[in-house]
């Protein structure tokens, strides 16, 4: 019985999380963890946590997402992305629980033409994939009931991500310099959570067999693909309403022209196959996906 399921999420404060909790809710009994709760670089308090919980079902949407302030914080970032994880996965197989953990497409180092592949080999570029991998690893060698999702350019109606700041800086700035030879698929919580919410729906309902037939890491995100320019023009067509009458102009530039303390790849795309033949489940483009999260913010009328 589903009423019967205790669900944690972790990350819950999040704009991830908060789309968990929202797709989880009516679920089962669904407790949150935000970091006032738990400290996710203290192994103790994480175990203490989730020993007290005795969740069936763990969603961690929480990660250390600073990139740039990655490259001086590598410690905090190794503690909270790379080794969590793995706490997460020993607690999650000592309960028989099913773990669900977001993972990133900073893991490879975007020097391929086509899409990446779950069997490509990871070489991050920048320390928050470097740690984002150690947490992948770590719970493939614990094991168990896990799900790996790696995403891509993340975002949503709520907290802090590209939409938003180029909404805000939309009202602020008649010109924008946008990265244009970066290209991934933009990704929102509201398809991650539905997604993830299908898929846990299977499990449990003993559609796709035995934990060994799917455990591991599948990609996860929108259709499509496009440029980092190409989106913020993209968000701006649709967002007239937001902007309160400004369209500002947007120009292409290249990544040396926009250096960062932290290297990003040039191409982001991953591909979705697995995660379709596997659970029979395509995610929306990323055009449409954002068509639902602008249509979701005028219906709120939230600006930043």
């Amino acid at each position: 019985m589903r009423s019967s399921l205790r669900v944690l999420v972790f990350g819950a404060e999040g704009q991830l999380g908060r789309e968990l909790h929202r797709s989880f809710s009516g679920f089962g009994e669904v407790l949150t963890c935000g970091r006032d709760a738990v400290d996710l670089a203290s192994h103790e308090q994480i175990r203490k946590f989730v020993r007290g919980a005795t969740p069936d079902l763990i969603l961690n949407a929480a990660a250390y997402t600073a990139v740039d302030r990655a490259e001086t914080e590598r410690d905090l970032a190794m503690a909270v992305n790379g080794c969590a994880p793995g706490v997460l996965a020993e607690e999650a197989k000592r309960l028989g629980a099913l773990l669900v953990h977001y993972s990133t497409d900073y893991v490879f180092d975007g020097s391929r033409a086509g899409a990446w592949e779950e069997k490509d080999s990871p070489n991050p570029l920048n320390v928050y994939g470097a740690s984002k991998l150690a947490g992948e690893q770590a719970m493939l060698q614990v094991g168990g009931k896990f799900l790996i999702f790696r995403t891509s350019w993340v975002y949503g109606p709520r907290g802090k991500n590209f939409l938003m700041t180029m909404l805000r800086l939309g009202r602020e700035r008649d010109r924008l310099n946008i990265v244009d030879d970066q290209v991934g698929a933009p990704t929102t919580t509201i398809e991650l959570a539905h997604t993830t919410r299908s898929i846990v729906d299977g499990i449990l309902d003993d559609r796709f067999g035995d934990a060994e037939r799917w455990a591991g890491i599948y990609h996860m995100t929108c259709g499509g693909s496009v440029s980092w320019c190409g989106f913020a023009k993209a968000i701006f067509e649709r967002a007239e309403s937001l902007l309160q009458g400004r369209t500002p102009v947007v120009n292409p530039i290249g990544s040396r022209e926009y250096p960062t303390a932290a290297k990003r790849p040039q191409n982001s795309v991953l591909s979705n196959l697995k995660l379709r033949r596997r659970f029979e489940i395509d995610l929306s483009s990323w055009e449409q996906a954002l068509d639902v999260v602008i249509q979701r913010l005028k219906s709120a009328d939230q600006l930043v």
